[in-house]
């Protein structure tokens, strides 16, 4: 993967999204030499999203079979202090 100064990829801009959309590259970019973000192909991200998604919904499945009394929201508000949502 390549690094590019934040101040470089500022002045290069649509060179560096077509590098990164069309050549399929990832680039991080860098402020005084440290890596402080990076550019990605968007079906990269959208890969990244669906994966972190299916784990919320396999976490959620699991916690929802598990056994025990249903809590209404307003009870877990009162416990940790913080008002309901409104609607």
């Amino acid at each position: 993967m390549e690094e590019l100064a934040v101040s470089q990829a500022r002045d290069h801009l649509g060179e560096v999204v077509n590098q990164v959309h069309y050549g399929r590259e990832m680039i991080y970019l860098t402020r005084h030499g440290r890596r402080v973000a990076a550019l990605v192909p968007v079906e990269v991200l959208e890969a990244i999203e669906a994966a972190e998604d299916a784990e919320d919904v396999a976490e959620a499945t699991s916690a929802l079979a598990e056994p025990g009394p249903d809590v209404p929201l307003a009870e877990i508000c009162a416990a940790l202090g913080i008002p309901p949502p409104t609607r």
